[in-house]
């Protein structure tokens, strides 16, 4: 079976949990979607409504909440990526909130401004119209994709996810 991870990071306030919860609802359609959601401040509700955890099991995928103390599944401790892997019997991709410093495709989320740090561990930024891109540097091995086109943001994702 062939399984596939992607990553999306950016500042808090940027989008990434709502263009998660997006991009799952139309790959849920065809293809077993699991969510790792990074919790770096440890204060993770796993399934209260109004949270981030609520809203991605209510997509149906399945759903990890991993901070950098504990990882919501039924376990007390600490997990890396391959341990959380295995909690999951199957998928077709996984789909990473945060956690920048894993090995995955990475594509930054970013509204109003870019923050240059970052770019360095990511492959590609989805920005909306509240950004210039005339305004930054943007290093040349990095694609630029529409925040709001998640078509495009798909392929982007069937073109690089990698192999786990």
């Amino acid at each position: 079976m062939s399984r596939f991870a992607v990553a999306f990071t950016g500042p808090s306030g940027s989008g990434k949990t709502t263009l998660i919860e997006k991009i799952a609802k139309i790959l849920i359609e065809t293809r077993e979607v699991a969510i790792i959601k990074h919790d770096p401040k440890d204060k993770a509700m796993f399934d209260r409504e109004g949270k981030d955890s609520y809203r991605f099991s209510q997509i149906g995928a399945e759903v990890v909440v991993a901070s950098s103390t504990r990882t919501t599944y039924f376990s007390k401790r600490k997990k890396n990526l391959e341990e959380i892997i295995r909690i999951f019997n199957d998928f077709d991709i996984l789909l990473v909130e945060g956690l920048k410093t894993l090995p995955l495709p990475r594509i930054a989320i970013f509204r109003n401004k870019i923050e240059q740090s970052y770019l360095d561990c990511s492959e590609a930024i989805a920005i909306d119209d509240t950004i210039n891109v005339e305004e930054y540097t943007i290093p040349s091995h990095i694609e630029i994709l529409n925040l709001n086109d998640t078509t495009q943001i798909i392929e982007w994702i069937d073109n690089n996810a990698k192999s786990v």
